[in-house]
C-alpha cells in the first residue's frame, strides 16, 4: 500500500495517477493532513505503516515533498514564483499559472521517485517501473505538443519544453512530436469553433468478444429491436441536424458495436436519412466501421458505396485462428481476407484494419505472422490497439476468478512492449506514418495502469480526421445512438463538457424524446 498525504486536497487525481504509473500492482490512497508542514513532514510520514508514504505541502512560494520508505526519508522543495496562492484559484481550469504550478509539482515528485534506489525499494517490497511518458499520465499525450504547434511555436521550442517539463524519454518525445506535427498539419484548415463532427452509434454485434467492455448487443438475441432502434436513431439524427444547422460538418463516423450487423435494408434506411438531413454538397469525411468480417456482405458494401462512404474498417484484431476462437470472434482468418478483397473489388480505396496486441495466449511470433498476413492484404491504414482488461469485460472476470489477473497483466505488459516496437517497425517499412494516438487507462492498482499506446498508422492522404478530433477534443462531437456521448467544445476555456445517452437499447428506444431534449440548445 502507498499513501499520499496532502496538506490540502488539490491535484489529488494527477498525483495518484503519477504514483500509480511507477508502482503498478500496488494500491494507493490519498488523504488530507492539515497539520502537514515542511517541518513536521518526517514525523508525520514515519507514523504511517505503508510501504511508501508521500507527503506534499502546498505553500504560496514553494512546494515541499517528503518520501518515507522503509526508514529512509528524503525531503525536497521547489520555489514557485508569484505573489498569490494560484493553486487555490477559483477558476482552476482556466488560470495559466495553475498549469505551471501543477507541472512543477509533478516534475519534482517524478524526479524524487526516480532517485529512490533499488535497494530501498526492494527492502520495502516495491517493484518500480519508471514511466516512459514521464509526468504525462493522461490518455492524450500528444495534445500538449499539438496545441503548442497550432499556436505557432517552433518544433525545437516544443521539444525543449516537453523534455524539461514532462520528463519523457527521447523515444516517446519523438513519437509524440511526430504525431503532433502530423495532426497539426491535418487540422490546420479545420474550423474548431464553427464546425462539428457527428458520431452515430450502432450497438449491435454478431457476438460479444471476451475482452469487450463497450455497450454491444449480439444481433442473434437482440436483433428483434433493430427496426425500432433505427426508427429512434433517425429521430435523433433529425433533431441533431436541426440543432447544428449553423455549424459546418467536418466528419461523420458510424461505429458501435458493429454497424454492418444491421441488415442491408436497415443500413440503407439509416444512410438515406443521413443524406436527407445533411447537405450533400458539403465536403465531409464519412467513415463506417464495418468491423467484423462475419458481418460484411457484398450487398451491405454496395449500400455503403451507393451513399458515398469513403472510408471503412475491416477489423481482424488478429490473423491467428486459435486466438479468434478463444476470444469469441466467430469468423475465420479466410473470412477476413475475403471481406477485404470484396471491399477492394467494389471500389473502396481507403480501408483500415484494426489489430490488438496483448490478446490472451498470443506470442510475439504470432503477432509477427499477423503482420506478415496484413502486409499481403496491403490496407491503407492500420490501427494498433493495446489490450486493456476493463472492468466490464468477461475476460477480467475470468482472470479475477482464477486469481491470475496481476500476473497475467504483468506478463502481457512486458510482451506488449516488444509488440509495439514490431508494429512501429512494420509501419515504417510499409510506408505508414503515425497520425493519432491515445492511451487507455486500466483500473488503478494493476500492472500497466497508465496503459500503452493505441496508434493509428496511415499512408499519406488516408488518415481519419474524426479519429484525431475525438482524441484531441478540439471540436464539438455530436453523438447519437444508445451509449453515445456528445462532447461540447468550449473554445473560451479550451474544455469539453458531455451530454450522455442511455446505454440500454430498450431505454434508448423508450426515452428517445428525452435523449433529444438533453441536446437542445447545447450546440449554440
Amino acid at each position: 500500500m502507498i499513501k499520499i498525504i496532502l496538506s490540502e486536497l488539490d491535484f489529488d487525481y494527477e498525483l495518484q495517477a503519477l504514483v500509480n504509473s511507477f508502482f503498478s500492482g500496488q494500491r494507493s490512497s490519498v488523504e488530507v493532513g492539515q497539520e502537514l508542514t515542511a517541518s513536521s513532514m518526517k514525523e508525520i510520514l514515519s507514523e504511517k505503516k505503508e510501504k511508501l508514504v508521500i507527503g506534499i505541502c502546498f505553500r504560496m512560494e514553494k512546494i515541499t515533498i517528503g518520501l518515507y520508505c522503509n526508514e529512509y526519508f528524503v525531503q525536497k522543495e521547489v520555489a514557485i514564483s508569484g505573489n498569490e496562492d494560484w493553486h487555490k484559484h477559483e477558476d482552476k481550469s482556466a488560470h495559466p499559472y495553475r498549469t505551471y504550478y501543477k507541472n512543477e509539482l509533478k516534475r519534482l515528485l517524478f524526479l524524487m521517485l526516480c532517485d529512490l534506489t533499488e535497494d530501498i525499494l526492494t527492502d520495502a517490497g516495491l517493484e518500480r517501473r519508471i514511466p516512459a511518458w514521464g509526468t504525462m499520465t493522461g490518455v492524450r499525450p500528444t495534445k500538449i505538443p499539438m496545441n503548442q504547434l497550432l499556436q505557432g511555436k517552433e518544433k525545437q521550442e516544443v521539444e525543449e519544453q516537453m523534455r524539461k517539463w514532462y520528463c519523457c524519454t527521447n523515444e516517446k518525445l519523438q513519437l509524440g512530436l511526430q504525431i503532433a506535427i502530423k495532426e497539426a498539419a491535418l487540422l490546420k484548415d479545420i474550423s474548431f469553433e464553427g464546425g462539428y463532427s457527428l458520431y452515430i452509434g450502432i450497438p449491435f454485434c454478431p457476438t460479444t468478444c471476451l475482452y469487450c467492455s463497450f455497450p454491444s448487443y449480439p444481433y442473434e438475441r437482440f436483433g428483434y429491436l433493430a427496426d425500432a432502434y433505427v426508427k429512434a436513431l433517425k429521430k435523433e439524427i433529425t433533431a441533431v441536424s436541426k440543432e447544428c444547422k449553423n455549424r459546418k460538418l467536418t466528419s461523420i463516423y458510424m461505429g458501435g458495436g458493429t454497424p454492418t450487423t444491421l441488415t442491408a435494408k436497415q443500413l440503407e434506411e439509416v444512410l438515406t436519412h443521413i443524406r436527407q438531413c445533411f447537405p450533400t454538397d458539403d465536403q465531409y469525411e464519412f467513415t463506417v466501421e464495418a468491423g467484423r468480417p462475419d458481418s460484411i456482405t457484398r450487398e451491405k458494401l454496395a449500400v455503403l458505396r451507393k451513399y458515398h462512404v469513403e472510408r471503412i474498417s475491416v477489423n481482424p484484431q488478429t490473423m491467428q485462428q486459435k486466438t479468434l476462437d478463444l476470444i469469441g470472434r466467430r469468423h475465420t482468418v479466410e473470412q477476413t481476407k475475403e471481406a477485404f478483397y470484396l471491399a477492394r473489388e467494389l471500389g473502396f480505396s481507403n480501408i483500415n484494419m484494426d489489430l490488438i496486441i496483448g490478446l490472451p495466449k498470443e506470442t510475439t511470433k504470432d503477432f509477427a505472422d499477423t503482420l506478415e498476413q496484413i502486409k499481403k492484404l496491403d490496407p491503407d491504414s492500420v490501427t494498433v490497439h493495446s489490450l486493456v482488461i476493463k472492468r466490464a469485460s468477461r475476460l477480467r472476470t475470468v482472470l479475477e476468478e482464477s486469481g491470475d489477473l496481476y500476473e497475467e497483466e504483468k506478463k502481457r505488459f512486458l510482451q506488449m512492449e516488444k509488440m509495439l516496437e514490431m508494429a512501429q517497425s512494420f509501419a515504417q517499412k510499409e510506408g505508414y506514418a503515425p497520425y493519432y494516438m491515445y492511451r487507455q487507462k486500466n483500473s488503478a492498482g494493476h500492472y500497466g495502469s497508465t496503459g500503452q499506446e493505441n496508434i493509428g498508422y496511415a499512408r499519406e492522404g488516408k488518415e481519419c480526421l474524426y479519429n484525431i478530433l475525438i482524441m484531441e477534443e478540439m471540436q464539438t462531437i455530436a453523438a447519437v445512438g444508445a451509449g453515445a456521448s456528445t462532447k461540447i467544445y468550449h473554445p473560451d476555456k479550451k474544455i469539453v463538457s458531455r451530454v450522455e445517452n442511455v446505454k440500454s437499447i430498450t431505454d434508448y428506444i423508450d426515452r428517445i424524446e428525452e435523449m433529444i431534449d438533453r441536446k437542445k440548445g447545447v450546440f449554440l
